[in-house]
């Protein structure tokens, strides 16, 4: 068994799916808990808002510095140092409030986790492209699936435990979710690892990916990518509850639990079908999609239809992150370390400012969250230019 293991990419693959469900981990379960936060420690919005911003400002730092290092360091001492953090981050999280102060200590835990949540980021996907797959835009749509698996089984197996336990019992939990990175230390240990750019070709410098146009274009349709997804998926929880006025229960399943299922549902759909369905048109359907679900969200004024604009909004925004980097793997095939780094910083900086809009201008506006996700459709707006901007799918 150990001997296959080592041999089969099949098992980096598997591997690199638990890598994004630990990502999905550390990046949606503490929003599950912001409002516990508020009544347990005595948190404002905008400290609950800062929690997110940091996470993923983090993420984008780790982003930023690998492109420089992780080519020197080797792939697989990072990818393994990926999981130890995120494993620290999680029971931090239980512990670290305990030990110092309480928000001193949730943002120790949160920059542990983001340290290994960035690192993730900027070497699992060119880990699959790497494989010897056949169809490349597929596996990475499936890949990238796996995260909203991710998220779907943490707002389950959540729900279910607070249910069971009482939501006093968040810090067990915690440990328990770092047991996820703790397993695949182990599984990242022993697979193969293929290189990213073929020896025979020269990997583009920076400063070289700097010179393409196309480039930027794909920087900022990351970027939009980031914001449009986080910027629903992070308040959809405190939406439910606050501004729709649905039990916590009901607002985890049919908000972050339901936009997960259907982003997911998405990403799957795209990797069966990928042959049938042009990227650059499924994106640009997707785009427009997202615009109507967070109008809908917004000024519905029903409950029912704001959570279902919240839902759909999931399956819309499915295809941005993985499509963005399977047109950045073919438009520029020697980018290797630095571009899916750079490209992931630009990612992360949108799921750091989506949320952190949206935040803002709640509490700028009366804690109206409807009034931040009408100013967040911006994001889906870009996507939209961004695409008809692309000479290629």
């Amino acid at each position: 068994m150990l001997a296959r293991i080592r041999q089969s990419y099949e098992h980096t693959i598997y591997a690199s799916y638990l890598g994004y469900i630990t990502q999905a981990i550390i990046n949606n379960f503490a929003p599950l808990l912001f409002l516990t936060f508020v009544a347990d420690f005595g948190l404002t919005l905008d400290q609950i808002t800062l929690i997110t911003t940091i996470n993923f400002l983090v993420q984008l730092g780790v982003d930023l510095i690998s492109a420089k290092v992780v080519d020197k360091i080797g792939y697989r001492p990072c990818i393994v140092a990926a999981h130890v953090l995120c494993a620290a981050g999680l029971i931090g999280l239980a512990v670290l409030p305990s030990v110092l102060t309480p928000y001193a200590g949730i943002m120790t835990a949160v920059v542990l986790y983001a340290l290994g949540g960035g690192i993730l980021e900027v070497l699992v996907s060119p880990i699959v492209e790497a494989c010897p797959t056949k169809k490349k835009e597929a596996a990475m749509s499936l890949l990238h699936s796996f995260y909203c698996w991710g998220h779907v089984f943490l707002v389950v197996v959540s729900t279910a435990f607070f249910a069971v336990f009482g939501i006093s019992s968040w810090r067990v939990l915690a440990c328990l979710w770092a047991l996820v990175p703790l397993m695949n230390i182990v599984y990242f240990s022993l697979v193969p690892l293929y290189p990213i750019v073929a020896e025979e070709e020269k990997q583009l410098s920076i400063a070289g990916l700097f010179k393409q146009k196309v480039f930027w274009l794909l920087m900022v349709l990351m970027v939009c990518a980031g914001a449009s997804e986080q910027a629903m998926s992070q308040w959809a929880s405190a939406f439910a509850e606050s501004g729709l006025k649905v039990s916590k229960t009901m607002g985890d399943l049919a908000g972050p639990c339901a936009f997960a299922i259907l982003m997911g549902t998405a990403r799957a759909l795209y990797g069966k079908f990928s042959d049938k369905l042009p990227l650059k048109q499924f994106m640009m359907g997707s785009a427009a999609l997202c615009i109507v679900c967070y109008v809908v969200a917004a000024f519905s004024g029903s409950p029912l239809f704001a959570l279902l604009g919240c839902a759909m909004c999931g399956f819309s925004v499915g295809i941005f992150w993985p499509g963005t980097f399977s047109m950045g793997a073919k438009a520029l095939p020697t980018g290797g370390t630095a571009m899916y780094a750079l490209m992931a910083l630009a990612g992360d900086l949108g799921c750091s400012s989506g949320p952190t809009v949206v935040g803002m201008v709640a509490n700028a506006t009366g804690g109206s969250l409807q009034n931040g996700l009408m100013v967040a459709m911006v994001f889906p707006v870009l996507i939209l230019a961004g695409m008809a901007m692309m000479k290629e799918a």
